[in-house]
């Protein structure tokens, strides 16, 4: 999961509730001082959430741009139903076109997805036919199908988990794993470990079995998102756990898309180098 480096919202920013054809969610507005160059969607990945984002929300909007982050439907504060089929990525998807829909009049309109989320854009641009609503697409430390081995593994651990066990008690045993293995290499200030504690208890489980099974089966569709005319960027750290760097660029390629790799980041530059990370967004944009 990503870990913002803090909670507090800039003066640019506030929390509220977008109203969409598709119910309620959960989200962060970041406004310009004048009228917005444009307007960027930010959709986070698997176990994450709306301020994964946060440190992005100031230097994009001194950038002049208006930014919505959102809870995904079963996330934190959007909340969702007990019922699997709810987060098939085809109904994430369709959200995310539901969002879009709601976010004109703000000049040109960016798509941006992290980790599992680039899956989801990725998955909307394909289901929005010949008009869509975007300007560009940015798929954000994300793969061209499954993840890398390793982590599927970890990942079907926690599905088996979830079908036993309430989110508080597998809170409890990742941390104790965690303490184990010799705990983080830089402790976090207690209102991020808390922060962190409640948004992984207010998950819906129904919604990580679903997303969790789409990570570690997704299937190749690079190919179809090729053939779409958008601009594309690939943006990513130098590391990552989740999707191998060196596949990531491979995607690009196939993409034909803008390659950014963010020095000093691994699988979330959103979160670890957000200065470096919006001015690449900034510079793709423009």
């Amino acid at each position: 999961m990503s870990t913002p480096p803090f909670l507090a919202l800039p003066a640019c920013a506030e929390a509220l509730r977008l109203t969409t054809a598709r119910g309620e969610f959960a989200a962060l507005l970041a406004v310009p001082d004048g009228p917005p160059r444009g307007t960027a969607l930010l959709v986070p990945g698997f176990t994450g959430s709306k301020e994964d984002f946060i440190a992005l929300l100031e230097p994009l909007a001194a950038a002049g741009y208006r930014v919505l982050a959102v809870d995904q439907r079963g996330q934190y504060e959007t909340g969702g139903p007990a019922d699997p089929a709810a987060y098939a990525i085809e109904q994430l998807a369709d959200d995310v076109l539901a969002l879009s829909a709601e976010l004109s009049g703000g000049g040109p309109l960016h798509l941006l997805g992290h980790s599992f989320g680039g899956q989801v854009v990725r998955e909307a641009v394909l289901r929005a036919g010949r008009e869509l609503p975007w300007q560009s697409l940015t798929l954000l430390s994300t793969g061209p199908a499954s993840i890398d081995p390793n982590e599927a593994g970890r990942t079907k651990l926690l599905i088996d988990a979830l079908r036993t066990m309430d989110l508080e008690s597998i809170w409890q045993l990742l941390r104790r794993m965690e303490k184990d293995s010799g705990g983080p290499a830089v402790p976090l200030r207690p209102e991020i470990a808390d922060f962190l504690h409640r948004r992984w208890v207010a998950n819906v489980p129904e919604a990580l079995v679903t997303t969790g099974g789409h990570l570690v089966a997704a299937p190749d569709r690079v190919a179809e998102l090729a053939a779409v005319a958008l601009p594309k960027l690939v943006l990513s750290g130098v590391q990552d756990y989740a999707w191998p760097v060196g596949e990531q660029s491979a995607m690009a390629e196939r993409l034909g898309a803008r390659r950014v790799l963010i020095d000093d980041a691994g699988h979330s530059p959103n979160a670890e180098q957000p200065a470096a990370t919006a001015a690449a967004l900034v510079d793709f944009w423009t």
